[in-house]
């Protein structure tokens, strides 16, 4: 590679690191400690990936568990991932829109829609079986998403003004369709056990050490892909160790959802609702991080006049993230309909969708585009989850968790701001 130079090594790397000189960026390390260099020199030029939410979200649970011993028994931290999980979904959503420097404002009631929609088709006088309702819900999620993204990509209007319009459009419909009941029961067990039902113990072993192994398997082959390309990856020493880390917070994970958190009656097996959000946010990572859609959409969030000089679709590419926008929002609407074994006119999607934009962005997503990934959203949400669970455990009011959550997205859009003018 003629464009690169070899650093010379220090005592804790004694192998070369490839540096770009023209950007000072280093491309290759094959130790340990150059790797932890590079990864530093990233950090320090704006770069921060999860690192800032994660220590906000330590720091948080460290405080909440000094003043409320019950915060992180495991009862309370399984309850609080399956509190998370609607927020988690429905930021995963937004996530499409914000990588685009666009936002989606009505994917709130568009999940309150999907939530009526499957309800009304599994009800006892029309039916339809589970996964007939859901997969109809899902289809008419994504068709809103279809319609908002070609109003935005075809005649050029402001996604806010858009989504906004949907905002009340959407909620609208959902109103129409219950009707003067004002709600409706679910009772289906299947659909129910979406967001209430467990696996076994052994279940959840078996489940986790898949997973386990899948990820291994796949983050393994990446790295040694990128070492062989000369690009920038961690060691061997260091894929292991994450490997290891990541078996690691999956033990943890099964200890405590095995662990008995009933009251009245013994409850213990890992929630079907976290494995549908390691699904789904498995899914987005692989699109985003593996297909050229994904590779489309960061392209155009970071440039959307070179990318459309490159010659890519910007309508179909932006239409396509707005429908998969909603259908997210359709998964989560499904979560939030089991969770609650009903659907009423008392879903606040104004909430929802602000909870959702604040979710995605704590979590690491920039609101000027271009940077992002699934995992913000989950991480976003576990923020959101973890202070109204925190909170209401030491008796605050619904104001002092609106404004706490408010401080939350100033530092973390503030932190935003501050990495990209440090930025090259």
């Amino acid at each position: 590679m003629s464009n690169l130079k070899e650093a010379t090594p220090t005592p804790d790397a004694q192998r070369p690191v490839a540096v770009d000189p023209s950007t000072g960026t280093i491309l290759a390390a094959d130790s340990a400690g150059a790797y932890l260099r590079a990864s530093l020199v990233r950090i320090k030029g704006g770069e921060t990936g999860i690192l800032p939410v994660v220590a906000g979200l330590l720091l948080v649970s460290v405080l909440f568990q000094v003043a409320n011993s019950h915060f992180l028994t495991a009862g309370n931290l399984v309850n609080l991932l399956v509190q998370a999980s609607v927020f988690s979904l429905l930021a995963m959503g937004e996530v499409f829109a914000l990588l685009l420097g666009e936002i989606d404002l009505s994917i709130g009631f568009v999940a309150g829609l999907s939530a009526v929609v499957m309800a009304e088709l599994v009800k006892p006088t029309v039916g339809w079986p589970w996964w007939a309702a859901i997969a109809a819900a899902l289809v008419v999620c994504a068709l809103i998403g279809i319609l908002q993204g070609t109003l935005i990509t075809r005649i050029g209007l402001p996604s806010f003004v858009v989504t906004l319009a949907g905002l009340l459009f959407w909620e609208g419909v959902m109103l129409y369709i219950l009707g003067d009941g004002g709600s409706i029961l679910i009772q289906d067990n299947i659909v129910n056990d979406i967001g209430s039902g467990t696996l076994t113990r052994l279940g959840g072993w078996v489940v986790m050490l898949v997973v386990v192994g899948l990820y291994a398997t796949q983050s393994w082959r990446r790295d040694q892909r990128r070492r062989d390309a000369g690009l920038m990856a961690p060691p061997r020493s260091l894929s292991m160790a994450k490997i290891l880390a990541v078996l690691a917070a999956g033990v943890l994970l099964v200890l405590l959802c095995n662990a008995d958190r009933g009251v009245l009656v013994p409850v213990y097996g890992m929630p079907w609702v976290i494995l549908l959000v390691f699904a789904v946010v498995a899914l987005w990572t692989f699109v985003l991080g593996r297909l050229k859609f994904g590779r489309y959409i960061y392209a155009i969030g970071g440039n959307a006049e070179a990318a459309r000089r490159a010659g890519i679709n910007l309508r179909r590419i932006r239409t396509t993230a707005f429908m998969l926008c909603s259908f997210t929002a359709g998964i989560a609407g499904v979560v939030y309909a089991s969770r609650l074994r009903s659907i009423s006119t008392a879903l606040d999607g104004g909430t929802l969708v602000l909870y959702s934009v604040a979710a995605a962005v704590i979590g690491g997503t920039s609101l000027f585009g271009g940077r992002g990934k699934a995992m913000h959203g989950v991480i976003g949400g576990i923020v959101i989850a973890a202070i109204d669970n925190g909170m209401g455990l030491l008796g605050f009011s619904a104001a002092a968790k609106y404004i706490v959550t408010a401080l939350v997205l100033l530092i973390a859009v503030t932190i935003d701001a501050v990495a990209r003018r440090n930025r090259p």
